[in-house]
């Protein structure tokens, strides 16, 4: 099968050659920080392709957007059947294709071996491999998968590759597939796959480490985008006030701690200021308790899980976006903002400095200095509106230029249509 390169740039309209069907693979989807996925797919959905969607665990519990929400109705979750049938699946596999069966099975001992997960852990990996190549056969004319993260679901997809099933590819996020390569088998992914796709150029730098030479035409970079919701208005007007807004998962990796941190310094220095995390997660109870200890209960608000809408509002009513990541990929809160004409105090870190332009759009400051994030922060405050909506105008313009969710759904759309008539 010859390896194909998608151009650098997205056609303005992409025209519809002939009905296509794929089938998405996600670990937990919808999820309410999984919106990116949700707006390819409509977007696919827009150029008439047809897409079925699969998630190998069922959607959390707290899906707040009603877009999430019409998205679990079209799922079908490959966890929800029981292991019975998972276990009939993979019998059923095993009698169709007995070849195909053993080299799969060998596959999955091998990624297995190599992960923290076990042995154990892949021999389920295939049996949702056996059940997803199940349901694919009776949807009908899937002539492609495309999982998200190079996680279990890039393991999935490989098995389901190799029990016979259509050929496959994957989008890679980071931080865990750059934290953990070895474990995750991700040059044997690769090398399965029929592409595999980078959400930016340090993306695809860290999947060149682990593949040959020969493979990096593999490799695409197809960033993920914001749609009409952010993208429409063009840049807002900053808001005359002295809050702050942080979105996403209360995590390590976020950094939120350290931003409580700056803002005790600033609150010491007599600098006032609201600050806002939009958002939820393992964290929190810490986060809490370190509000507390730094006496910021009146400064600091958590708003817990809130919908596409309401995140849209949230940063449109602070002056700055907090993102003091350890590690990312590219966040798409970021694009969100900027979008929204809002500047950003971010870190060297992955993706990031491709899109905020220390000094431009926004303020770069090492990763893990909470002296760099409170002066950064400082001198945002003191910034005349004027010159923040400036900064917001040319964050909105590299947004709109590199992150439209139509045009890169649309290089994603003509690359399916290449692997696919390969």
């Amino acid at each position: 099968m010859r390896i194909v390169e998608v151009g650098a740039s997205a056609p303005a309209a992409p025209s519809i050659e002939g009905t296509l069907k794929v089938a998405y693979l996600v670990n937990q989807y919808p999820h309410v920080s999984h919106s990116f996925i949700r707006r390819e797919i409509v977007a696919l959905e827009a150029m008439g392709i047809v897409v079925e969607r699969f998630s190998i665990r069922p959607p959390p519990v707290n899906l707040v957007d009603p877009a999430d929400r019409a998205e679990q109705g079209k799922t079908r979750v490959l966890l929800d059947v029981g292991s019975v049938a998972l276990f009939f699946a993979l019998v059923a596999a095993a009698l169709r294709a007995p070849a195909r069966f053993m080299t799969a099975l060998g596959a999955a001992v091998r990624l297995g071996r190599r992960s923290d997960r076990g042995v154990l852990r892949h021999f389920a990996y295939l049996a949702e491999a056996a059940l997803l190549l199940k349901w694919l056969r009776v949807a009908g004319s899937v002539q492609h998968v495309h999982a998200h993260f190079g996680t279990n679901p890039a393991a999935v997809a490989m098995l389901m590759r190799l029990l016979g099933g259509p050929t496959y590819s994957f989008t890679v996020h980071g931080p865990e597939e750059f934290d953990h390569p070895v474990e995750l088998s991700l040059g044997e992914k690769i090398e399965h796959a029929v592409a595999v796709v980078a959400i930016s150029e340090f993306g695809r730098s860290q999947l060149y480490r682990w593949i040959s030479h020969s493979r990096w035409p593999k490799v695409h970079v197809i960033r993920c985008g914001v749609d009409a919701a952010f993208l429409a208005g063009g840049p807002q007007p900053v808001a005359d006030n002295r809050r702050l807004v942080c979105v996403g998962r209360l995590s390590e990796q976020k950094g939120q701690i350290l931003i409580l941190d700056a803002l005790a310094l600033l609150t010491g220095q007599g600098v006032t200021f609201e600050m806002v995390f939009a958002g939820d997660g393992p964290m929190r109870n810490v986060v809490e308790q370190r509000v507390r200890e730094l006496g910021l209960e009146r400064s600091v608000r958590i708003t817990g899980w809130i919908s596409n809408d309401q995140v849209r509002q949230e940063i449109l009513g602070a002056r700055l976006l907090l993102l003091p990541s350890f590690a990312e990929g590219l966040p798409v809160v970021l694009m969100e903002a900027l979008a929204l004409g809002r500047p950003a105090v971010s870190t060297y870190v992955a993706g990031i400095p491709e899109l905020l332009e220390d000094g431009v759009s926004g303020w770069l400051v090492p990763a893990g200095s909470v002296d760099a994030i409170a002066k950064a922060v400082k001198r945002a405050l003191e910034t005349p509106s004027a010159a923040l909506a400036r900064m917001g105008q040319s964050g909105a313009a590299a947004v709109a230029a590199r992150h439209d969710c139509r045009l890169e759904s649309a290089r994603l759309a003509q690359l399916f249509r290449r692997v696919c008539s390969s």
